[in-house]
């Protein structure tokens, strides 16, 4: 299968003395939909954030699409390329209307604003969002936060979904829908998730990230 994102002995460390991350290896393959748990604060959400650059390696080396990334602007095409699902929604939801959250990852694509509203109009009524278009964005119930985040996702066109706690804090009809979304989709899949029907429903296989920053 081919390898979509790859670490190799990737070791992270807010504190030299703890590392969070020790020494990982850990592979996504096109068409996988890997479940990634362990306890609270163990380093999960850092492994995402690692595979797009929002956190740089000490030691080890990460692949994506074919190349090493190293730096900042080796991350830029990975984030074009695979989506990250922020565990809050507020922490992925800035512009004041919905329509312009969702337009601003096509937009910084190159897209012109025509293409980029049929892309907002088209996404959105996937999601069964049609109609958002100029809610602003803080009004919106929280389920609705969710899946405007998703739509902002969605509308680049990624290659592969960082999921980080996805149905965190979802009345049960919205949850639901998530995972309807999300079974439906055809994007290889990293999910940080604790929920059962979660793993259940979408993962190929589960990982697990050990105390000391291990994968097992």
């Amino acid at each position: 299968m081919t390898s979509l994102v790859r670490l190799d002995g990737v070791t992270f460390a807010y504190d030299p003395a703890r590392p969070v991350l020790d020494r990982v290896d850990f592979t996504l393959a096109a068409g996988e939909r890997v479940a990634l748990n362990g306890p609270n604060g163990i380093g999960k959400t850092t492994l995402l954030h690692l595979m797009v650059g929002l956190v740089l390696p000490q030691a080890g080396c990460i692949h994506a699409f074919g190349r090493e990334r190293r730096c900042e602007k080796d991350f830029v095409e990975v984030r074009a390329r695979a989506g990250l699902l922020f565990q809050d929604a507020d922490d992925q939801l800035f512009c004041p209307t919905v329509a312009e959250d969702v337009a601003f990852g096509p937009l910084n694509l190159g897209k012109s604003k025509a293409e980029a509203r049929r892309i907002v109009h088209a996404t959105l009524e996937s999601l069964g969002l049609a109609g958002l278009e100029e809610r602003v964005t803080h009004t919106l119930s929280g389920g609705q936060r969710r899946l405007v985040s998703l739509a902002a996702v969605l509308a680049m066109a990624p290659e592969v979904l960082l999921l980080d706690e996805p149905t965190n804090a979802l009345d049960e009809p919205t949850r639901a829908r998530l995972l309807e979304i999300l079974g439906d989709l055809p994007q290889a899949m990293v999910i940080v998730s604790h929920d059962r029907d979660v793993i259940e429903r979408l993962a190929t296989r589960t990982v697990r990230l050990e105390a000391g920053g291990r994968l097992s």
